[in-house]
């Protein structure tokens, strides 16, 4: 929730009294920014420590946030005390963009995290007086929806080898810096984003692992040796 978050804000240490620290981003840096710059909206940022909640499931959505550093889950608890995780938010990923009035899902930092955050009354008005702020944010959504399309697809269709290999693919075009990817989420994040048990994921990944697709350098940095084999179990 934002008013734990305030317990944690960024702040200029050289000011005469700290206070959340507020940008104008610049306007190529990134979407997220082109529509704040553009619109003459200030952000504001905020540190989260690790398994902090940033805000709860049917919490108002006030604000819209972006990664700054960092990363965040987002999910919902069902009924039978089983967690399913929405997605992974990574730097310079958007977040809390809501159709309703309500936040459908929960968002936690997975490790220490800064976001960046705008009220969403604000985007929206802005959005009503400027058709390139509503075009923008029509694309942020619509990815957001495609993403929502690709992860029910993998949860109903694709085995449990399938969706690793799936996993992989896209940390790998995320995160993958000089062919290794550093991995914020643990196994149990990773099996509860693709609705398998955390044994599921771990005897995957010592498949592949065993069959030369994929190296690891410490316990969440993977290698990829063989793309194309994921990407025919990803087909």
């Amino acid at each position: 929730m934002l008013n734990q978050s305030i317990a944690h804000p960024v702040v200029n240490t050289n000011a005469p009294h700290a206070v959340p620290s507020a940008v104008v981003p610049s306007p190529a840096a990134n979407p997220f920014a082109e529509i704040t710059g553009h619109a003459g909206l200030i952000a504001s940022e905020f540190s989260y420590k690790k398994d902090e909640e940033i805000y709860g499931e049917d919490e108002p959505a006030e604000y819209v946030y972006q990664v700054i550093s960092g990363a965040v889950r987002s999910y919902k608890l069902l009924s039978d005390g089983r967690r399913q995780i929405g997605a992974f938010h990574l730097p310079g990923d958007v977040f809390g963009l809501e159709f309703g009035s309500m936040h459908r899902l929960a968002a936690e930092a997975i490790i220490d995290t800064t976001v960046r955050l705008v009220k969403r009354r604000s985007l929206e008005q802005a959005a009503g007086v400027d058709v390139a702020v509503a075009r923008k944010l029509w694309t942020m959504t619509a990815g957001d929806l495609r993403h929502a399309e690709d992860h029910m697809l993998l949860l109903g269709r694709k085995t449990a080898m399938e969706r690793v290999a799936t996993f992989l693919l896209e940390m790998d075009r995320r995160l993958a810096v000089a062919g290794m990817m550093a991995l914020p989420m643990c196994r149990r994040d990773i099996g509860d984003y693709l609705g398998l048990t955390l044994e599921t994921v771990s005897r995957a990944l010592s498949q592949l692992h065993s069959q030369g697709v994929l190296g690891f350098s410490g316990a969440r940095q993977i290698v990829l040796r063989n793309r194309q084999r994921l990407r025919s179990m990803d087909a």
